[in-house]
């Protein structure tokens, strides 16, 4: 069982930065690729970011290219987001997902086992 715990979201004027983090409960981190997700109000979930096991490989958004960064720390069982120039159309509620079975990365919410509650990002105009 992986349990996470997703933090750093807030309120930011856009242009501005945020860093969300992901604290992850497994006793084999450096197994599971990882993703991060977001869900505006009235909107499906979004794949935003995904990262492979060891953090070699990455996969992002098109609107996100160039603005967020997924890296992980297989140390401190931790994955973050480092989300700059952020716009009014990120806001969302973003969310930390962890893979155990798969290989490479993973877009697909059915790709991924565990979540966590998500934190909330608000872009102001």
């Amino acid at each position: 069982q992986v349990q996470l715990v997703e933090s750093g979201g807030g309120l930011v004027q856009a242009g501005g930065s945020l860093k969300l983090s992901c604290a992850a409960s497994a006793r084999t981190f450096s197994t599971l690729r990882m993703g991060w997700f977001r869900q505006a109000a009235g909107k499906e979930h979004e794949f935003v970011a995904a990262i492979s096991r060891m953090g070699r490989n990455t996969d992002y958004v098109d609107s996100v290219k160039g603005r967020f960064t997924i890296s992980r720390d297989n140390i401190k069982n931790m994955v973050y987001l480092q989300m700059n120039s952020l716009k009014p159309e990120d806001t969302a509620v973003y969310y930390c997902a962890a893979d155990s079975r798969g290989n490479g990365l993973g877009r697909k919410q059915s790709e991924y086992d565990y979540w966590g509650q998500g934190t909330q990002v608000t872009v102001s105009s």
